[in-house]
């Protein structure tokens, strides 16, 4: 082919691939932006809301909370069919994290010393939603329904306003669906802020999920320590390998389901196969131009629009790896043989039934995934991120007796004193008891 419309990349026979394989551009400005923004919601409250507000979206609302009965129209004037996709993609959404959600009793009990876990949900959460682009009422319930399946006492959602100064119907909707508790018309790095530290009407949550673009993310980055945060959710990112059994309609069609979010995110094919290339290639030219979002589709291929030639899926699987990828779809004769081999991703779709695109809304497993390589070390938004874990000690004079020896060789290793001698005295204390009983 005289043209490619995805970037060419031949790591046949290379090594290190690591080293070959581009690394995300990193960027200061939003990081910077987004501090600047959280600086002005902390000092400023709800002024400064209402002016990012105006800034940003365009719309001058005097009031951030939408209203309850907004929320109540929204549901009631949805059209028929989406209703009912809402529906169906709640249950499954729901009967997904149910199951995740059950906890097997954690208790050991070793001469005397017992342990257990409590778990327990927070008790505000606060779901960030994307708009400006398109509206995300799927975002709604892959971010409130683990809220609610984990136990927590208020779910708080932000979505950016339009310049009529409304949240989007559709958004407004999936929330009303869920009885979400408080919807914020504020979005971006201000939305993080206000949910971080509170203002005079937001108060302040205990953790924020949700994705977003490169300033909400920097901005999540920032407010950790001050809130939980569920994982770095950026800009949208798809791996596709495949051989010759994927058809390359699918494959280009999957590619441009998530290039179509927009800029900066990465749609990459990963193959053996010269002809699957070319075959993907001719596919992307002939669908391109029929998306309603072209535009914004071709802005991501233009920038991260890939396809990296192997010898083989053992050398796929080192390049998906390597990428980490938010979405990874396993088009090839033997998917599952294909997975083993797999480390880092934060989803997988496996043959050619399974696009992106069926996890993004109905199969129940969540969307909102870490990007920007972070699979290596988060994990999708699950019921967890809502909640905590308390280990629990106790013990009998016995117990603290058996242990004494131990704890105090360990303690003296490490210099600390008053730690032997805290259990030292509990040791005293139990042989004096037994040589003394009453």
């Amino acid at each position: 082919m005289s043209h490619t419309v995805l970037t060419r990349l031949d790591l046949r026979g290379v090594t290190d691939v690591a080293a070959a394989l581009p690394a995300p551009a990193a960027d200061d400005e939003p990081r910077d932006a987004a501090r600047a923004i959280l600086d002005e919601v902390r000092a400023g409250g709800d002024a400064a809301l209402r002016a990012l507000t105006l800034r940003f979206d365009g719309c001058d609302r005097d009031e951030p909370r939408v209203s309850p009965i907004d929320l109540v129209d929204a549901l009631a004037t949805a059209d028929a069919g989406f209703r009912a996709a809402l529906d169906r993609a709640a249950a499954a959404i729901r009967a997904y994290h149910e199951a995740q959600a059950v906890v097997a009793p954690v208790e050991v009990d070793d001469r005397g010393v017992r342990v257990w876990e409590r778990t327990r949900p927070v008790a505000r959460a606060g779901c960030y939603v994307p708009g400006g682009r398109a509206a995300y009422p799927s975002t709604v319930l892959m971010t409130v329904i683990p809220a609610q399946v984990a136990g927590v006492g208020e779910v708080v959602l932000c979505s950016p306003p339009g310049p009529d100064g409304r949240v989007a119907a559709a958004t407004l909707a999936a929330a009303a669906l869920l009885g979400v508790d408080e919807v914020y018309a504020v979005g971006g790095a201000q939305a993080i802020g206000a949910l971080a530290y509170g203002t005079e009407t937001i108060r302040p949550v205990d953790v924020i999920v949700g994705p977003g673009n490169a300033y909400v993310a920097a901005a999540k980055r920032e407010v950790i320590g001050a809130v939980g945060i569920d994982a770095i959710a950026g800009p949208s990112e798809v791996v596709i390998v495949c051989d010759g059994t994927a058809p390359p309609a699918f494959v280009a069609a999957d590619l441009l389901a998530q290039a179509e979010h927009g800029p900066g995110g990465t749609a990459m094919v990963v193959t053996w196969d010269v002809d699957v290339a070319d075959a993907v290639d001719r596919a992307l030219v002939e669908q391109l131009d029929g998306l309603p979002r072209a535009t914004d589709a071709r802005a991501t291929l233009d920038t991260g629009g890939r396809c990296v030639l192997v010898d083989g899926p053992v050398e796929a699987a080192a390049v998906v790896d390597v990428a980490a990828p938010e979405h990874l779809q396993l088009m090839v004769v033997d998917p599952h043989a294909l997975l083993e081999h797999v480390h880092h991703a934060g989803a997988v779709f496996l043959g050619a039934w399974a696009p992106a695109a069926l996890g993004d809304y109905l199969a129940g497993v969540n969307h909102v995934l870490p990007t920007a390589r972070t699979a290596r070390f988060a994990s999708a938004l699950r019921v967890d991120t809502f909640r905590t874990h308390t280990h629990i000690v106790e013990a009998t004079p016995a117990g603290a007796a058996s242990a004494a020896e131990h704890i105090e060789a360990l303690a003296e290793a490490e210099g600390l004193g008053a730690h032997a001698a805290s259990i030292e005295l509990r040791r005293a204390a139990a042989l004096s008891a037994e040589g003394n009983p009453r």
